[in-house]
């Protein structure tokens, strides 16, 4: 995988070439101010609104509001300014209004999917830039955009080709996952298909196996092959209810995609796919028994953790009111009898 390759599955890049074959999306610059935030790791702030209530004021806020968020003790009082970006705010608001009030976010390659658990919907799902912000910030693959996008490239000794990042915002749509494909192309054929979401298993796929190829395979031919900048490549697309096909994105061929139900070595040699002749090896999750737990698990917080955060288990939150409590009175125990042994 070249730097190349890389830069070439941009969303920017792909989109204009397969607009018409994909879900209708906004494309806007992200200002140096508001990378500089997202890689800040101080704690997520933004200025104060009380469209969800539900939420902590940090998920859903309005950002052109002019609020100071405050935290007291007996001794101090400390106060943290919300960062704004108004002209960039009114821009995304523009955007989500255009393509119809929610959306679903990503970078020039990747989308927060690691960081589904902190929002209130536990989905990707956004109506405002607080949503993205909490979303982007807690996300490790969106870090790795803005960080080392080329890292697992294979020519490391060449100079890094200049980014422009770019916040995207895709018309949010119902996607059953059962209905999610990713396609792997190597010198501009076809050579494997797997299940998009292959932790759960989806009868209708197994069942509907040849009419999965065929429709991929058509759409393949007609719309995407010798289309694309390179010749090695992976795309991920969706065939809904009706059987029609549509371009979800577009990745490099290589580690730093998913291989999914397929390994890399297998993909990259060919062997046992380079003999299917009659078209691509095709995988999914047969049975309930193959079924795998999700590979972002590893990204989330403890549930107690969660529960907490939303209020969800009164009785978790009390007994941690308790040990607070309890922690508390033992310090305070402590600074007395040191007071007490104190030399005078």
């Amino acid at each position: 995988m070249k730097k190349e390759q890389v830069v070439n599955c941009q969303f920017s890049v792909w989109y204009p070439i397969f607009k018409k074959h994909s879900i209708k999306s906004v494309i806007l610059p992200l200002p140096q101010n508001v990378i500089d935030y997202l890689l800040d790791d101080g704690t997520l702030v933004v200025s104060g609104g009380d469209h969800n209530t539900q939420q902590t004021d940090i998920n859903n806020t309005d950002l052109n509001a002019e609020e100071d968020i405050q935290w007291s003790d007996d001794d101090t009082t400390t106060t943290v300014t919300a960062p704004e970006f108004p002209e960039f705010t009114s821009k995304v608001l523009e955007a989500i209004n255009a393509l119809g009030g929610r959306v679903f976010p990503k970078l020039n390659w990747s989308a927060p999917r690691d960081a589904n658990w902190i929002a209130l919907n536990s989905s990707l799902q956004c109506d405002s830039l607080s949503d993205i912000f909490l979303l982007f910030k807690s996300s490790d693959f969106i870090t790795h955009d803005l960080t080392q996008p080329f890292v697992q490239c294979s020519d490391q000794d060449s100079p890094d080709p200049v980014i422009n990042y770019e916040l995207v915002l895709r018309k949010w749509s119902e996607l059953i996952p059962g209905g999610e494909y990713r396609c792997f192309v190597k010198e501009n054929k076809l050579i494997a298909i797997s299940q998009r979401d292959y932790t759960q298993y989806y009868p209708h796929v197994l069942k509907q196996e040849e009419q999965i190829c065929q429709a991929v395979q058509e759409f393949f031919s007609q719309h995407i092959q010798y289309n694309f900048l390179d010749e090695d490549f992976v795309f991920d697309v969706y065939r809904d209810s009706q059987g029609k096909v549509w371009l979800i994105d577009l990745n490099p061929f290589g580690e730093v995609t998913d291989s999914l139900l397929f390994s890399w070595e297998e993909l990259m040699s060919g062997g046992e796919i380079a003999q299917q002749q009659d078209g691509p090896a095709f995988r999914c999750t047969t049975s309930e028994v193959t079924v795998q737990p999700s590979p972002c698990l590893s990204y989330r917080i403890p549930r107690d953790f969660v529960d907490l955060s939303r209020g969800e288990d009164a009785y978790k939150l009390i007994d941690f009111l308790k040990l607070k409590k309890s922690q508390q009175e033992e310090s305070e125990e402590e600074e007395e009898e040191e007071e007490e042994s104190a030399p005078q």
